[in-house]
């Protein structure tokens, strides 16, 4: 993000990337979920370029499991695109009736009203659009109707409500969404969603269509091409330049500031080094701390690595006795919204990751063992995992596509005893290794009573929508949506970075991905406020570092020419 906002004002940007750069997914990738989604070998993992080489390290003392993608388009290249924005009630000086509600202490520095202009850059940009819709969302919205909640029809959510997704992905065009014939699946016939029901495994549809006409609109689909074609269509742009398998090891510094960056190749082991006048990093909420801490970089307060937050996510699961399109069309196209507790988001998946996640319980094995946590409710039975015949008599026969399921995403309090710090295993290539503290996680109990305030609503929409089984899975920590690890805040002892995202520690040195969010936003997906902020950020970077004007306030994003950008990327061969 802030690669491509630098690059179209000119700026000479330097883009360092860990993993590979997937330039010609449809010769590098398959549908396969377990080629793609295997954590260790799957081509979207935590890992080296070179598949046959082992993902990479970091200790988990508890039984979790962090679900970062390494390559350019981070975990975007897996992302359902999701795109809603934040609950007000997480930003400054939110005075609503449920201002109480949200994590107070904890609070972004600055209102909700000054991120909007920076929303609207981003949907313009993608675009955001609201999501395609098929059958699994007509399903998912009889039972909405069924909770006494209005629809919601304002970008901004005030109250508690349900609506179609905001959700970056093209909309269906010509052949696409009306027919699974592939010769009739190929661009420019048919263009936008397909329908294809792969999201988790990355996106390479419409047939032929270029790089930049990709229905799902993650970074390397979008951002990345308009960064490394700014010149061809920005006035005044330059193009960013990309380095691929280049392992950030170390931020250097001079006089307090920062001064540029070393990295390791993982190919080679040959080490480089760049000078520069700001430095962003943007490596996530487990690998920044990591590499401030092996830098050297100071730390006054305490809090690098603390505060950690996610989505505490659980899944319930309706059984229908008919086929509700589960497996087809985007992975999440509805939801609802209960502003201070948290969401509820219509999931679709195909076949083995709907059995990985009725697989993957806090509460051991239905039917069979409880570890004592077991818990009861409105659905059917204790949850804990579905397995063995019962999982299988879920699963035959298309089973799959008659399961709807409601992700949890839960409000997550702030709590500076979840963090990473560095682990006591040996170093890895790169230095030492990230130890990720989520066991026993302190949850406050807003925390824990927004998630089973949330898998009752969950529950009873299924009911409503005419499930004749309702499954809850009480899921093991997945931390998906994490965040807060470098977080901005308004109290500078509790907080790495200012109002900013430039840290209070290092000068010159930003933070523009989901590390630098004050707080686990109230619950909403948070990609597209982590964009939103690293648009901001780069704004700043402009004009702090390079004394430039700002551009969101006084402009609108510069529209992307499909032809000037996919002729240029032609000419990289991307």
């Amino acid at each position: 993000m802030v690669a491509k906002e630098l690059a179209e004002r000119g700026l000479d940007v330097l883009l360092l990337e860990a993993g590979p750069r997937h330039a010609h997914p449809r010769a590098e990738w398959t549908p396969f979920e377990h080629d793609a989604n295997h954590p260790l070998t799957g081509f979207l993992r935590f890992g080296p370029a070179d598949r046959s080489k082992g993902g990479w390290f970091r200790e988990t003392p508890q039984s979790s499991f962090v679900w970062q993608l390494s390559g350019v388009g981070g975990t975007t290249q897996h992302y359902f695109a999701n795109s809603p924005r934040a609950y007000p009630g997480a930003f400054a000086g939110y005075t609503g009736a449920d201002a109480d509600a949200y994590d107070t202490a904890h609070r972004f520095p600055f209102p909700y009203s000054e991120l909007v202009p920076y929303y609207e850059w981003v949907e313009a940009t993608l675009p955001v659009r609201t999501a395609p819709m098929g059958t699994k969302e007509e399903v998912y919205f009889r039972g909405c109707e069924t909770l006494g909640i209005p629809v919601q029809t304002a970008l901004t959510t005030t109250g508690d409500s349900y609506r179609p997704q905001q959700n970056a992905i093209l909309q269906p065009g010509g052949h696409a969404g009306r027919t699974e014939d592939r010769r009739l699946l190929v661009f420019p016939r048919s263009t936008g969603c397909t329908f294809c029901g792969h999201c988790a495994q990355g996106c390479m549809q419409p047939i032929r269509a270029p790089r930049n006409r990709f229905a799902k609109r993650s970074t390397d689909n979008s951002y990345v091409p308009m960064a490394l074609t700014a010149d061809a269509w920005a006035p005044a742009g330059r193009a960013a330049e990309l380095v691929t398998d280049a392992y950030v090891t170390r931020v250097h510094t001079e006089a307090g500031a920062a001064t540029g960056v070393t990295w390791r190749t993982g190919a080679t082991g040959e080490s480089h080094r760049e000078d520069a006048r700001a430095v962003v990093l943007a490596g996530g909420c487990t690998e920044n701390p990591r590499l401030w801490h092996n830098s050297g970089l100071p730390d006054p307060n305490g809090w690098v690595g603390r505060g950690l937050t996610d989505h505490h996510l659980d899944f319930v699961v309706g059984v229908f006795d008919h086929d509700v399109g589960n497996s087809r069309g985007p992975g999440s196209a509805a939801r609802c919204e209960f502003p201070g507790r948290g969401a509820l988001e219509q999931t679709g998946l195909p076949p083995a990751l709907q059995a990985l996640i009725m697989t993957t319980s806090d509460s051991g094995i239905r039917g069979a063992y409880t570890n004592g946590r077991g818990l009861r409710g409105p659905w059917d039975g204790p949850t804990g995992r579905v397995h063995g015949p019962r999982l299988a008599d879920l699963m035959r026969d298309g089973g799959h596509d008659r399961l709807l399921n409601v992700l949890i995403l839960t409000d997550d309090d702030v709590e500076p005893g979840n963090r990473v710090l560095a682990s006591a295993f040996p170093a890895d290539a790169h230095g030492p290794v990230p130890k990720v503290e989520v066991h026993h996680r302190r949850r406050g109990a807003r925390t824990l009573a927004n998630r089973e305030f949330l898998a009752r609503k969950a529950t009873a929409l299924l009911r409503g929508a005419g499930a004749r089984a309702v499954v809850r899975v009480d899921t093991f920590p997945v931390p998906l949506h994490v965040h807060s690890s470098m977080r901005t805040g308004l109290e500078p002892r509790t907080s790495v970075l200012d109002a900013d995202c430039r840290s209070r520690a290092v000068g010159r040195l930003y933070v523009a991905d989901n590390s630098a969010l004050a707080n686990s936003l109230g619950g909403p997906n948070p990609t597209l406020t982590t964009q939103a902020l690293a648009t901001r950020t780069a704004e700043r970077v402009f004009g702090q570092v390079f004394g430039g004007d700002p551009w969101v306030r006084t402009g609108s994003p510069v529209e992307s020419t499909d032809v000037r950008v996919s002729r240029r990327l032609a000419e990289l061969g991307l």
